[in-house]
């Protein structure tokens, strides 16, 4: 190779590192524009959807010194009526007060002692302040504080005192929820506490060996044996295991149903005699849903069960406990009864099976709960509302009509009966729960209303009351009377 031949040959290598190292330098180029353009892009969700969440975080120690500068904001019920609000004397001593008392102790919350209820959920909102730049900047210079921003909740005033008054003296939750919305009107826990003078019974209320618990949101947080109600995911699984034969089921109830040791009876030792499964469903015969439960298959019904929520999470924006099925494939004859009309180590809270009676007026698809309607300034003008979003669906159309048709059943020819009237139809199901030997059974009742076009649904849970049809579903009947009577 000559002379000239060597130096085209060096001259060519040269450009081609050269391209090389151009075309990394475009990629490394193009990886960081990526990259920023990522970035810009994240921080404009976070700002956009996590922003509130995260600043809200009750693990925040930031947002508490919004405080500083801001006078908490008020709570209000969907009429305007003032559910908490900060009342600050002529020393600039601030004082959070609830003047509806324990009517709404629980679902409200408190902002001392550390937060809960919706104090905790509107944190941030109540600690911002949308007046208008020019009066904040006067207040900032004279020393003041901003007034914070209300929060409108969707808690109604005249339902919430007719459930409340509802349960009386006796421990228990209502709750009341539009399917179609996912709006909440009405959470009622008993008993509950007195929220202005929390401080002073702070050491009492949460004294070693106190019972009582006051604190607790027996509506979210309180869990329960389901009872009867629990019948509604049995007899959804029986007609998925017999979609051909599922009418042709029969039992004769005698009051008891004995298998070789064991012995489950009837509410109050009630003989149905020949039952259909409607039947059997709407004069909640235990005795046919002992037997019903031996037939279906146990890995089945423990699916059916988590699909409707049982040992996950619920779509809920405040404190509550999961509800749990345990039973197993490998469960003895005695927990396959027990769990079979709803007894066992099936534990469930109120607000669980509102959710799933929502989802089943609701033609099968659940609406995300909310209590927050909207957010507005001192001068009354909306910063934010907000609006319903679905969960998904928890079990097909038709299986939703089926189990409405079900739920009619049960006020029009059985345990549901306090529900019937020429006002409005209705749907439900009827449930009472044994806790304790000795003791009375918890009461419950769920549904909805009307049946055709459902707008309310309302779960009632009455500790200690008895027969479900007799002491919680009058309280649901109340309820709808009023709604509807609007």
């Amino acid at each position: 190779m000559n002379l000239f031949e060597r130096l085209f040959h060096r001259k060519k290598s040269r450009l081609e590192e050269a391209e090389r190292a151009n075309r990394d330098m475009m990629r490394l180029t193009y990886l960081v524009v990526f990259a920023f353009v990522g970035l810009i892009a994240y921080e404009g969700w976070f700002l956009a959807v996590k922003r509130e969440d995260t600043i809200n975080n009750s693990y925040n120690a930031r947002l508490d010194s919004f405080a500083e500068h801001v006078v908490r904001g008020k709570i209000l019920s969907s009429d305007g009526t003032v559910l908490a609000e900060t009342l600050v004397d002529e020393n600039g001593n601030e004082t959070r007060n609830y003047p509806q008392g324990t009517l709404f102790s629980n679902v409200v919350g408190y902002s001392t002692m550390g937060k809960t209820g919706l104090e905790e959920l509107a944190h941030f909102y109540l600690l911002t302040s949308h007046i208008n730049l020019i009066e904040q900047c006067f207040r900032q210079l004279i020393g003041e504080k901003n007034p914070g921003d209300s929060v409108v909740t969707t808690l109604d005033m005249e339902l919430q005192k007719a459930a409340y008054d509802g349960l009386g003296d006796r421990k228990g939750a209502v709750i009341a929820m539009e399917p179609d919305t996912g709006k909440v009107l009405v959470m009622v826990s008993k008993p509950g506490f007195n929220p202005n003078t929390l401080v002073q019974d702070w050491d009492e209320l949460t004294a070693e060996g106190n019972t009582s618990a006051l604190l607790l949101n027996r509506a979210t947080q309180g869990l329960y044996p389901p009872g009867s109600i629990f019948k509604t995911l049995m007899v959804l699984e029986y007609m998925r295991e017999n979609p051909n034969t599922w009418e042709d089921f029969q039992f004769d109830c005698d009051g008891a149903y004995e298998d070789g040791e064991y012995t489950i009876r009837c509410y109050h030792g009630n003989a149905h005699g020949s039952q259909t499964l409607i039947q059997a469903y709407a004069n909640s015969c235990n005795g046919a849903f002992a037997v019903l439960g031996k037939e279906l298959d146990r890995k089945r019904l423990k699916a059916a069960a988590e699909e409707l929520l049982f040992n996950k999470d619920l779509p809920l924006s405040i404190a509550y406990n999961p509800s749990t099925y345990v039973m197993d494939s490998d469960a003895d004859l005695w927990e396959v009864l027990q769990t079979s009309i709803g007894q066992g180590r099936t534990q469930i809270t109120p607000m669980h099976f509102t959710l799933l009676t929502a989802a089943i007026a609701n033609g099968g698809t659940l609406m995300n709960p909310y209590f927050l309607d909207r957010v507005e300034n001192v001068g009354g003008d909306q910063i934010r509302k907000f609006m319903p979003s679905a969960y998904g669906n928890l079990l097909p159309a038709d299986e939703a009509a089926f189990l409405t048709g079900m739920m009619r059943q049960v006020v029009e020819i059985g345990t549901g009966s306090a529900l019937r009237t020429d006002a409005y139809t209705a749907a439900g199901k009827t449930g009472s729960a044994e806790f304790e030997s000795g003791k009375e059974t918890h009461a419950w009742f769920t549904g909805f209303a009307p049946a055709e076009n459902p707008r309310l649904v309302v779960t009632v849970l009455v500790e200690e009351g008895g027969s479900g049809g007799g002491a919680a579903a009058p309280i649901a009947r109340n309820i709808f009377d009023i709604y509807f009577a609007r």
